[in-house]
């Protein structure tokens, strides 16, 4: 038994004036009480109660103890209090990290309801592509985009992430539309940098996997000035639903080769593994699912949006 223990159990047998009425509180035997009390007295080296056969009382040196063990069985009391109210009602700051992308277009953006959900909640969000290191950053969750989470998290799959061959219809009117894959090869195709292969696009189709070659006059590494060059005409890219899925479904842009789907990946909010999720942490991705859903609303198929 620790010291703290002891500390305890004598606190509380001071209370209760008996070790036998101290023992009903606490479920416990008499025996043991009393045991924890005399090693707490044979380590600090003194007598800190008076045992009669009638009644207990505190020593000189046992009141002025006990006044410190009470302090100490107080704070341990509000300290699990504190805990409990933090785990009963979301609270504190929510430390957050997302991807520059997803987290300007869809995270920010969904703030303000969440937060207005949740009052006594606020958020501390940092946007860069950068991998964090939830531990020694300080991160309560990161919402990631990949094929799969690193094992050592706890992941909840929030989203499908799809990307489709898009361009504006002017483009494929003066330059045809593409109908297998293999037909890329006559555009021009632009290149998102910070994803897989250079210069060579992979398709899921009925035969299986496909990897094709393609070239282009523009590679970026940032998937959102990506979607401005093809909105501006210059060619075809490979690009993610959630940046131009508005865009699909005003007709600003059109899809080709869904049947072709790209290998999805998927938007992931990570946590380290816990025995007891915070509430902060477990409200707000319960809200990104319920916000996002597994159909996420940037996906949503109007006519505009259909393959051409």
């Amino acid at each position: 038994m620790s010291k703290v223990d002891g500390m305890l159990i004598f606190a509380r047998v001071v209370e209760a004036k008996s070790f036998s009425e101290a023992a009903r509180r606490m479920n416990a035997t008499r025996s043991k009480l009393s045991k924890a009390v005399a090693a707490l007295e044979a380590s600090l080296g003194v007598r800190l109660l008076n045992r009669s056969t009638r009644r207990l009382s505190l020593t000189e040196i046992g009141a002025a103890y006990y006044a410190h063990c009470a302090r100490i069985v107080q704070e341990l009391e509000d300290a699990d209090q504190t805990i409990g109210h933090l785990q009963a009602e979301p609270r504190g700051v929510l430390k957050i990290s997302a991807s520059v992308a997803f987290g300007t277009l869809h995270i920010a953006p969904a703030l303000p309801d969440f937060l207005a959900r949740y009052p006594a909640l606020s958020v501390d969000m940092t946007i860069n592509d950068r991998i964090v290191d939830l531990a020694d950053e300080g991160y309560d969750v990161a919402v990631r985009i990949v094929p799969e989470p690193a094992p050592a998290l706890v992941a909840r799959r929030l989203a499908p992430i799809r990307r489709m061959v898009c361009a504006t219809p002017a483009y494929f009117r003066q330059h045809g539309v593409p109908r297998t894959p293999e037909d890329l090869v006559g555009h021009n195709c632009l290149h998102y940098t910070h994803m897989g292969e250079r210069d060579m696009w992979h398709f899921s189709g009925p035969v299986g996997r496909i990897a094709v070659p393609v070239s282009g006059r523009l590679h970026i590494n940032d998937d959102e000035a990506l979607s401005q060059a093809v909105l501006g005409g210059l060619g075809v890219a490979l690009l993610p639903t959630f940046i131009v899925g508005a865009d699909l479904q005003a007709g600003r842009l059109q899809a080709v080769l869904s049947e072709y789907v790209p290998v999805e990946r998927f938007a992931y909010a990570v946590y380290l593994p816990t025995r007891h999720l915070p509430a902060k942490v477990r409200v707000f991705i319960d809200f990104l699912l319920e916000r996002f859903g597994p159909q996420p609303y940037w996906d949503a198929r109007q006519g505009a949006a259909r393959d051409v």
